[in-house]
């Protein structure tokens, strides 16, 4: 019988006090505090840079969701079936409200004030692809799809919206590349190859905890060697995408995070070209072409519609909101 980890809580020195499954994981109240328990899908070998990393933030005073080690020491257990779990500490808490101005800036407070503290001899092994060879690659995808469209013809309302908008995002993408290259990125990335910079690499709403007066981050398991500016780019465009990319908001997120962690010029220089790059028109095209073509999703169709109703104020947020250093 599937035992969700259970098992695996007698390797560890805790008093159990109960149980309760939660979205893909146990949490598990003991007397010594709460945690987590995950089935464990990555390398133990990253996952021991992770705890590093974890352990320097805790150390900063930054609430993380570090492991806990098992009565052996090892960071991964194995339950009766062979299935490797890990433990971490846990936090009561509610997720980032992204209704709320309130906790939106407090999160990008908090990201700030964690890169201070998130870095760690480089690991070639983990550092992320360069920015220039993403965007190159995007904008091929972009062309691809146009061409399979155009030989197999547009047969459904995404596949005609595509063809109808796509060389406009297609010069959005090869200006931006443009830029990139011109730019002092690649001063960025030897920045990050010297000082072991680190992005927690998927840095979302769900992924920030509120606990009354503080904060706790948790999921590092995306985390690499890169430009910080990657995490707060991701935070601000999925959060500024719902409030039709609103300048005033976009201004207070990056005041929030320049207060507590300044941004260089470069560093702004190298935020302003990410928003200019029409990532997620790639990313929604690219979930069409790889997925089955018989049948186009609705939701996809809407979200192109909605992203393209965007446009202008996506390219009006770039130009007020970015083009003048700082702010």
């Amino acid at each position: 019988m599937y035992d969700y980890g259970l098992s695996t809580l007698e390797q560890y020195s805790l008093t159990v006090l109960s149980t309760a499954r939660t979205r893909g994981a146990l949490l598990c109240r003991c007397e010594e505090g709460l945690f987590i328990l995950k089935e464990f899908k990555g390398t133990e070998k990253k996952l021991k840079k992770q705890q590093e990393l974890l352990e320097g933030l805790s150390a900063a005073g930054c609430r993380v969701d570090r492991y806990l080690p098992n009565k052996e020491g090892n960071l991964v257990s194995r339950d009766r079936d062979n299935i490797p779990y890990t433990l971490q500490f846990w936090y009561e808490g509610r997720e980032c409200d992204t209704r709320s101005e309130e906790d939106i800036l407090r999160s990008v407070r908090t990201l700030a004030q964690m890169h201070k503290y998130m870095k760690l001899p480089l690991v070639q092994d983990y550092m992320e692809p360069s920015l220039e060879d993403i965007y190159q690659r995007h904008n091929q995808e972009l062309r691809k799809i146009r061409k399979f469209i155009r030989k197999k013809g547009a047969s459904c309302q995404f596949e005609k919206l595509y063809l109808a908008t796509v060389e406009d995002y297609l010069e959005k993408g090869d200006m931006a590349l443009g830029l990139l290259r011109d730019s002092a990125y690649s001063k960025l990335r030897q920045d990050v190859t010297e000082n072991g910079w680190i992005c927690h690499g998927e840095y979302n709403q769900h992924n920030v905890l509120m606990i009354r007066k503080e904060t706790a981050v948790t999921s590092f398991e995306h985390w690499g060697f890169d430009v910080q500016m990657a995490d707060l780019y991701r935070f601000m465009r999925k959060i500024l995408e719902k409030y039709n990319w609103d300048v005033r908001l976009g201004m207070k997120m990056l005041s929030a995070y320049h207060k507590e962690k300044s941004i260089s010029e470069d560093e702004w220089q190298n935020i302003h070209i990410r928003f200019l790059y029409p990532e997620k028109y790639w990313k929604l095209a690219n979930y069409y072409y790889s997925h089955n073509k018989a049948w186009i999703s609705e939701k996809n169709t809407q979200k192109l519609k909605k992203l393209t109703g965007q446009k202008e104020a996506w390219q009006n947020f770039g130009a007020k909101c970015l083009e003048n250093y700082p702010f």
